[in-house]
């Protein structure tokens, strides 16, 4: 028993280092940068998120975006939908050329991960998911001619089961993912499913095997209640040698680093926060090691997560952060 513990650590560390050596062949020589961007994250800073928004566009020069069609701020009441903010958003990526990734579901970037209206609580699990079907196919329908629609994202992190529970509950199930995936293509058959899985705590292969575009997050600095401040020990090759087991085990397709994150890991709200505690968990070297980290993955397109956040601290005269985002999307 214990000779052959030993062979599979040495067959596992042997396959690691193989495999990162021959993936450093695939590091890009150049990187597109994207942003995700979010209404409802620029108002929870008290931001004007049209003011926001626009400053990505015409300072930073942002030309790929990751927008969320939140289902409880686009069907506030049942069959009652307002679509002036993904409206305004697409319009304005129309007019410069930037294009768009769109997210539909209840599970969409952003805490509390699940965002449902209030009007479907007292429904029953199979109410509830007919009401989700028929509003992800009111927002497909009506996006889906745009010229800049680059993909569509279907849910966020769906199996990435035991984050967020509190809010997310048992909702899912795999037959209703499908489902939705299903509906999705059904309707516009020619923009790719992308398909989002976590980089640190997921296998990626369920989300991978599904998605025309796969993409991941990489979040390498943490802070909870039970570790305190971390950073995860694990090197660009983690992902690398990921995604080479995807290749080998499934098959090659389009994959994209899709979650960034270059805001700080807090346990309260940001602007409940001291700067210079935010500034303890997320300064200028860390940024910089963040991008240098992300760079030496095998991902040519990445989405950079913390907009919103360079924007506040610019305004706290911090404008730092702002200023390294605008070098890089303006490289």
């Amino acid at each position: 028993m214990f000779k052959t513990i030993v062979i599979f650590i040495l067959l596992i560390i042997i396959f690691y280092t193989s495999a990162t050596l021959i993936t450093r062949l695939y590091i890009p020589e150049t990187i597109t940068y994207g942003a995700s961007f979010s209404k409802l994250h620029a108002e929870e800073l008290d931001l004007d998120w049209k003011q926001v928004y626009l400053a990505a566009l015409d300072e930073l020069g942002v030309r790929h975006f990751r927008f969320s069609a939140h289902w409880s701020h686009t069907e506030l009441k049942n069959n009652e939908y307002d679509f002036s903010t993904l409206d305004f958003q697409m319009n304005e990526a129309r007019k410069r050329g930037a294009d768009v990734i769109l997210a539909v579901g209840r599970r969409l970037p952003g805490w509390p991960e699940c965002h449902e209206p209030q009007w479907v609580w007292g429904l029953s699990q199979e109410e509830k998911q007919q009401e989700l079907l028929s509003y992800i196919e009111t927002v497909v329908n009506r996006y889906k001619d745009y010229p800049n629609l680059k993909y569509w994202q279907v849910e966020n992190e769906a199996f990435l089961h035991f984050y967020a529970r509190h809010h997310c509950q048992d909702f899912f199930s795999t037959e209703f993912f499908d489902s939705e995936i299903a509906l999705v293509k059904k309707l516009d058959p020619d923009t790719p499913i992308f398909l989002t899985d976590s980089g640190e705590l997921s296998l990626w292969y369920q989300a991978y095997k599904r998605a025309d575009v796969f993409g991941t997050s990489v979040y390498i600095y943490i802070w909870n209640h039970y570790v305190g401040q971390m950073r995860y020990p694990i090197t660009p090759g983690f992902f690398r040698v990921k995604h080479l087991l995807m290749k080998l085990l499934l098959s090659n397709k389009p994959a994209v680093l899709s979650e960034l994150s270059l805001e700080p890991w807090l346990l309260q709200p940001i602007k409940d926060t001291p700067i210079d505690m935010q500034l303890s968990r997320m300064d200028t070297k860390k940024f910089d090691s963040i991008i240098s980290f992300a760079s030496q993955t095998d991902f040519d397109q990445q989405y950079l997560w913390g907009l919103e956040w360079w924007y506040w601290m610019k305004n706290h005269n911090h404008p730092e952060f702002w200023d390294k985002a605008k070098q890089l999307y303006q490289k």
